[in-house]
């Protein structure tokens, strides 16, 4: 296995293999709300000392990038990797090439995510929570259209993978896979892969867009959830915090939907709608609990007219997923829906992955087997 190194890029810490950049490379981190921003943009790897084998070459060695967020899980996620790295290079390293890289902070993850496509990455490896998941997936696509290797004559694309590390790793439940970075390691090193679905969410721009691969959510969830990153330092408790600092001054409001492209309907007094291309969020709630990332459908969930007692009598049925019979509680699959305020206030709070997005209106549409992963 080659050498690593610890260099600065853009101002944040990656280590790649030893003469995997040029001097003068930068990695610059680029906001991904704004598609006005995404402009295209010279390779940030110099293509005579790229961190991958020349395609051309009969090597089988596997090229795999980690990329890791050292402050997830309020430490944690750094700490736990630099224990693992020896068993993942005992186990990986005979027949991959390994780029271990360290995000400086938001939208890192997603240029590097980019660059290793463009290069040829046989995969790129989310290590942390439900945070760096998405910012990875949002790095599978540019300008609306999924990035491509340089060498076109490239017949095998950039598979996904995840060692969960972080404080939700909600993703990583819908699969049924067990809290063990070890266990994800053998299956990244089995390599054998699944597609698998992704959401897109557009504003009032079609030029905006944004990717989602677990659940996306409206009003009282998401206001929650924008006040749950404020206390990531508590770990799962922070959903609890966030819930309730969002039931203070909530109002159930009136919203209008399109699903698949038909007639405008009103959904009256809703506390939440939800999004599901998988089955979990918040910490282990299967809100969504029909939800296969495989199906080519999301599962839409609307909670309406709850007050605060409501959750807490029925949580216990919301974490684990038998609330849709509960009254007020619908579900249906679809394959878009649109989303309005009707009050046009612009205040019913959006999130994806537990990433705050802004407000109403948006469209979720689902990009079928966008991704493959690695299972």
């Amino acid at each position: 296995m080659a050498c690593c190194y610890q260099v600065s890029l853009g101002g944040g810490i990656v280590v790649v293999a030893a003469s995997s950049f040029s001097a003068n490379s930068k990695l610059k981190p680029i906001p991904f709300l704004k598609a006005e921003l995404l402009k295209p943009m010279a390779s940030d790897l110099s293509p005579d000392r790229s961190i991958f084998h020349d395609a051309s070459s009969s090597s089988p060695r596997r090229d795999l990038v980690f990329i890791v967020n050292p402050r997830g899980a309020n430490g944690r996620t750094g700490k736990e990797w630099k224990k693992l790295l020896p068993y993942l290079r005992s186990r990986l390293g005979k027949n991959c090439n390994i780029c271990e890289s360290l995000t400086s902070g938001p939208y890192h993850a997603i240029d590097i995510t980019r660059e290793a496509i463009r290069e040829g990455a046989d995969a790129v490896v989310a290590v942390g929570g439900d945070g760096t998941l998405h910012e990875v997936v949002n790095g599978f696509f540019w300008a609306g259209k999924p990035v491509t290797n340089h060498n076109r004559e490239a017949t095998r694309s950039t598979a996904l993978g995840l060692i969960p590390l972080g404080t939700g790793s909600d993703f990583a439940r819908t699969l049924g896979w067990k809290n063990d970075p070890c266990e994800a390691i053998n299956r990244i090193a089995k390599g054998l892969r699944s597609p698998v679905d992704v959401g897109v969410i557009t504003g009032e721009s079609e030029e905006e867009s944004h990717y989602f691969i677990n659940v996306a959510d409206i009003h009282l969830s998401a206001k929650a959830g924008y006040f749950a990153s404020r206390y990531k330092r508590f770990g799962n408790l922070c959903y609890v915090i966030g819930a309730l600092q969002a039931f203070m001054g909530h109002k159930n409001q009136d919203l209008r939907i399109k699903v698949n492209e038909g007639e405008w309907e009103t959904c009256s007094l809703v506390t939440a709608l939800c999004i599901g291309n998988a089955k979990y969020f918040g910490g282990g709630m299967k809100i969504t609990p029909n939800a296969d990332p495989s199906s080519g459908n999301f599962e839409v969930v609307i909670l309406q007219d709850f007050k605060w007692y409501d959750f807490i009598l029925k949580l216990h049925r919301l974490y684990n997923g038998t609330h849709l019979s509960v009254k007020n509680v619908s579900s249906r699959s679809v394959i878009s829906i649109e989303v309005e305020d009707i009050s046009g206030r612009g205040s019913i709070y959006v999130q994806s992955d537990g990433e705050h997005l802004g407000f109403l209106p948006r469209k979720f549409c689902i990009l079928p087997s966008a991704i493959e992963m690695l299972c």
